[in-house]
């Protein structure tokens, strides 16, 4: 069974994208490329234990196994060494990420307390978004009561759109919900 989002990708956003940008090639219609969930826990500094719940929720939400990032460099002030493990991550691609944007759109931030659109200005210039969660627990597959500490986490978009107004296009056709200019 196909993505729902994917679907109307193909059939009903990607033409519709060709006409507003004004592009002769459908190739060259911007497409979703994959998406970043991030989840950094500064806590495992000091004790290796708090980024078991953490991985175990980013798995929860995305449905894949999420990979523990390592610290590149040694940073005395943080207390860090290289080597040690400070988050975790997972790289959605294909039906899966399609999946998780539909739940994103639809499901996740209408959850968000006081919600009045997502920020215009997150964009890289490249044509990728980044979105900041403040807690995990605006996620329906997680359990209030399982929680211990609220943890957020970055979900980053990312386009093969060459610049953000094309990018904007078309997460605003997925169904993004910008805040009002």
């Amino acid at each position: 069974m196909a993505a729902r989002l994917r679907q109307r990708f193909l059939k009903e956003i990607a033409p519709a994208l060709q006409k507003e940008l004004d592009l002769k090639n459908p190739m060259a219609v911007p497409r979703l490329h994959k998406i970043v969930v991030n989840m950094g826990v500064g806590e495992a500094t000091q004790n290796a234990k708090v980024l078991d719940p953490a991985v175990a929720e980013l798995g929860q939400i995305t449905g894949q196994k999420p990979v523990v990032t390592k610290a590149k460099k040694s940073i005395a002030a943080f207390k860090v060494r290289e080597g040690m493990p400070i988050g975790a991550m997972v790289t959605l691609r294909g039906e899966r990420m399609y999946e998780f944007l539909d739940r994103l759109i639809n499901v996740v931030l209408p959850r968000v307390r006081d919600f009045r659109g997502v920020s215009t200005k997150s964009f890289d210039g490249r044509g990728n978004y980044t979105l900041g969660l403040r807690d995990q627990l605006i996620f329906p597959e997680i359990d209030y009561a399982k929680v211990d500490k609220l943890k957020g986490m970055n979900v980053t978009i990312v386009t093969t759109a060459n610049s953000d107004n094309e990018a904007r296009a078309l997460l605003r056709s997925f169904g993004m919900p910008f805040r009002a200019a």
